[in-house]
C-alpha cells in the first residue's frame, strides 16, 4: 500500500493510492546483485536468476521516474481538499515519507558504490591490458616468425648446395665408372623380353622333301651312335666287345669311369676336326650302309605331291605317338595308377637315398659304375638272347610294358563297366529268355541301333547280330551306280557285317521307313575288292566294291576311314560262307 501525498503543501489528502512495494524490492536486489558479485550472490538471492538483467542506466532511470512519481502524487494530495485530515494518517504519511527518503539515500549509496566498482574495475582492466601488452608480444611473434623463415631459407639453401655438389661428385664418379666399365655394365641391363613372332612358311611339296631330307642327314650321327651302342651290346663283334668290356671294368675298378668317358669325348671331337680337314677316318663297330640319294624332282604330279604329305603325316602321326606314349606312361608311373609298378619305384629309390647317406660317395660311384658295365656288356646280353629269361626277371622291362596308356585305361574302364553291368542285364531279361535260346541268340537279340532294334530294321532273324569287329558299324557312304536320282545315287550311313549278311543302314532323316536301307547276302557276292573313287588321288583309295548279280554296276561303299579292316571282316567272313553253301541272290529291302 502507497498513501498519495503533496510535498509542497506538506497536507495529507483523503485520496489514498496503493502500490505494491515489489518494484522497490526488486530496485533493492539489483542493487545488490551489483554490489556484491560471485557465486554467493544465487545462493543468497535465488529469485535473481527469474528477474530480467538490469545495467547501471536502467537502475538510475528508475530513480529518477521514482521522485517525480511521488511528487505528482503530493500534487494529487493537495489537489484533493476532501482529505480525511486525520492526525493518525498525517502520522503515517509523515513515516512513509521519512522510510521512502531513507530507501531513496539508500539507494543512492548503493549506486555510488557501484559506480565506483565499475570506475575501479574499468582501471584495473587497464592496467591488466599495460602490463600484458598484446601489441608488444604481438610484434616479438612477429620477429621471431621473420627469424625462422630466415634460418629455413638459409637451411635449404645449404641443403640445396650440398644436393649440388653430391650429383656433381656422383655425375662424375658415373662417368668415370661408365668410362672404365661401361662395357660390362651395359651388359647386365635389363630389357623387357621382346616378343618375336616366327614367320611361317607356307605349305610346299619342295621345301618339305628338302627338310625330310635334311632330317636323315641330322639324325644320321645320333642313329650310328646308337647302332654301335647296340652292337657292343650285343657282342655283334666279340674282339670289340670283349676289349671293351675289359677297358671298361678295369677304369670302373680304379674309378676312371667318368674321366675314361670324358677322354672318349675328347678322341671324338679330334677324329671329327681330321675328318673335316679331309683327311678319311672311319671307324664304326657296325658298317654304315649308305642310302641311295635320288635326285630331287622338280615339278611333282598333284598325285605325287599328295602321296609325300601323306607319308610325312604318317612319320608324324606315328613319332608323335610314340612320344605320347612314353609321357603317358611316366605320368601313370608317378600318379600310382598301377600300384605294383610304382611301388617297385618307391621303394628304389628309399633304398637309393638311404644307401647314398650312409655309404661314402666314392664307394657309391664305384658300385654304380660297376653295376652299369656288368648290366650294360652282360645281362643285356643275356635278356636279348632268351626272351623267355627276359620276360621272367628283367624288372624295369616287365615295369614298362605293364605301365598302361590313357587310350589303354579308357579301354580297362570301359570293359570293367560292361562286365559290371551285364550280369544285371542278363538277371532281369532272364524270365523272358526261352529255354531253348542259347546266350549267343539272346545277345543278338539285345544288340540295337541308334533307329531301334537291328534284327527289326532290317528284317532279319533273331539270331543275326553284328560281327565283334563292327558292333558300332564303319561310317560309310552307298555309291549305287545304277540309280540316276542324286537321292538314291549317294546315301550316307553306317555298315554292318553279320554271319551271313551285309547290312547297311541309311542315316538320312527325312524317312523312318526302311526302304533306303540295303541287305545283301554274302553268298549273293560275286566279287569284292577294294575300290578307288578318284582315280586321281594316290594310293588304294577308301571304298569298297561289291558286286551281286541284282545289279548291273558294283556297288560301292566309300569314304571308309578304316577300309582296310572292314575289307578283310568281309572278305574272312565272305570266305567262310562261300566254303559251306552256294550264293542264290541277294534282297532290297
Amino acid at each position: 500500500m502507497k498513501l498519495c501525498y503533496d510535498l509542497r503543501a506538506g497536507v495529507a489528502v483523503h485520496h489514498v493510492k496503493v502500490k505494491p512495494r515489489c518494484a522497490v524490492l526488486t530496485m533493492l536486489k539489483r542493487l545488490d546483485k551489483i554490489r556484491f558479485r560471485g557465486p554467493r550472490i544465487r545462493d543468497d538471492f535465488p529469485e535473481l536468476a527469474e528477474s530480467p538483467p538490469a545495467s547501471d542506466n536502467e537502475c538510475s532511470d528508475d530513480m529518477q521516474l521514482k521522485p517525480k512519481a511521488a511528487l505528482r502524487d503530493t500534487e494529487d494530495l493537495q489537489r484533493d481538499p476532501a482529505g480525511s485530515g486525520s492526525p493518525t494518517m498525517a502520522a503515517a504519511i509523515q513515516d512513509f515519507q521519512r522510510s521512502e527518503s531513507d530507501r531513496l539515500n539508500e539507494v543512492k549509496g548503493h549506486l555510488e558504490i557501484a559506480l565506483l566498482e565499475k570506475h575501479f574495475l574499468q582501471e584495473e582492466l587497464r592496467k591488466l591490458r599495460e602490463e600484458t601488452n598484446v601489441d608488444f608480444l604481438r610484434q616479438e611473434l612477429e620477429k621471431e616468425r621473420s627469424r625462422r623463415i630466415d634460418l629455413e631459407q638459409k637451411m635449404n639453401e645449404t641443403h640445396r648446395q650440398r644436393a649440388e655438389n653430391k650429383c656433381v661428385w656422383s655425375s662424375r664418379l658415373q662417368k668415370w665408372l661408365y668410362e672404365r666399365f661401361g662395357v660390362y655394365i651395359e651388359d647386365f641391363r635389363f630389357q623387357p623380353e621382346e616378343s618375336t613372332v616366327e614367320t611361317e612358311e607356307p605349305l610346299s611339296a619342295k621345301r618339305l622333301t628338302e627338310n625330310m631330307r635334311r632330317l636323315k642327314r641330322g639324325a644320321r650321327p645320333v642313329t650310328n651312335f646308337l647302332r654301335n651302342l647296340s652292337a657292343l651290346s650285343n657282342w655283334h663283334s666279340v674282339y670289340t666287345s670283349a676289349i671293351a668290356f675289359i677297358i671298361y671294368m678295369n677304369a670302373a675298378w680304379h674309378g676312371w669311369a667318368i674321366p675314361m668317358f670324358l677322354f672318349l669325348a675328347i678322341l671324338r671331337l679330334s677324329l671329327n676336326y681330321l675328318i673335316a680337314r679331309g683327311w678319311r677316318i672311319q671307324w664304326s663297330i657296325v658298317p654304315e650302309v649308305s642310302e641311295p640319294m635320288e635326285p630331287p624332282k622338280e615339278d611333282l604330279t598333284v598325285s605325287e605331291k599328295f602321296q609325300l604329305v601323306l607319308d610325312v603325316a604318317q612319320k608324324a602321326q606315328n613319332l608323335f605317338g610314340k612320344m605320347a606314349d612314353v609321357l603317358e606312361k611316366i605320368k601313370n608311373l608317378f600318379m600310382w595308377v598301377q600300384p605294383e609298378s610304382t611301388r617297385k619305384l618307391y621303394i628304389c629309390l628309399w633304398v637309393t637315398f638311404i644307401t647314398s647317406c650312409v655309404m661314402p660317395y666314392k664307394l657309391m660311384g664305384f658300385m654304380i659304375g660297376l653295376y652299369a658295365g656288368i648290366k650294360f656288356f652282360i645281362i643285356d646280353f643275356l635278356f636279348k638272347s632268351c626272351p623267355k629269361l627276359r620276360d621272367k626277371y628283367d624288372t624295369p622291362y616287365i615295369v614298362w610294358n605293364s605301365l598302361p596308356t590313357d587310350p589303354q585305361l579308357k579301354e580297362r574302364t570301359n570293359a570293367t563297366v560292361s562286365r559290371r553291368v551285364q550280369p544285371v542285364v542278363s538277371r532281369s531279361s532272364l524270365a523272358a529268355v526261352p529255354c531253348g535260346v542259347s546266350r549267343e541268340e539272346e545277345t543278338g537279340r539285345s544288340h540295337s541301333t541308334k533307329k531301334g532294334a537291328f534284327h527289326e530294321i532290317f528284317n532279319l532273324p533273331e539270331s543275326e547280330r553284328p560281327l565283334a569287329v563292327c558292333e558300332n558299324g564303319w561310317r560309310c557312304c552307298l555309291i549305287n551306280r545304277d540309280r540316276k536320282m542324286p537321292t538314291d545315287y549317294i546315301r550316307n550311313g553306317v555298315l554292318y557285317v553279320t554271319e551271313n549278311y551285309l547290312c547297311f543302314e541309311s542315316s538320312s532323316s527325312r524317312s523312318s521307313s526302311s526302304k533306303k536301307n540295303k541287305v545283301i547276302k554274302l553268298v549273293d557276292i560275286t566279287d569284292i575288292q577294294k575300290y578307288k573313287v578318284l582315280s586321281v588321288l594316290p594310293g588304294s583309295g577308301m571304298g569298297i566294291s561289291i558286286a551281286t548279280p541284282s545289279t548291273q554296276k558294283p556297288l560301292v561303299f566309300g569314304a571308309m576311314i578304316h577300309r582296310d579292316e572292314a575289307f578283310e571282316a568281309i572278305f574272312t567272313q565272305y570266305m567262310k560262307i562261300m566254303t559251306t553253301t552256294k550264293p542264290p541272290g541277294s534282297t532290297e529291302l
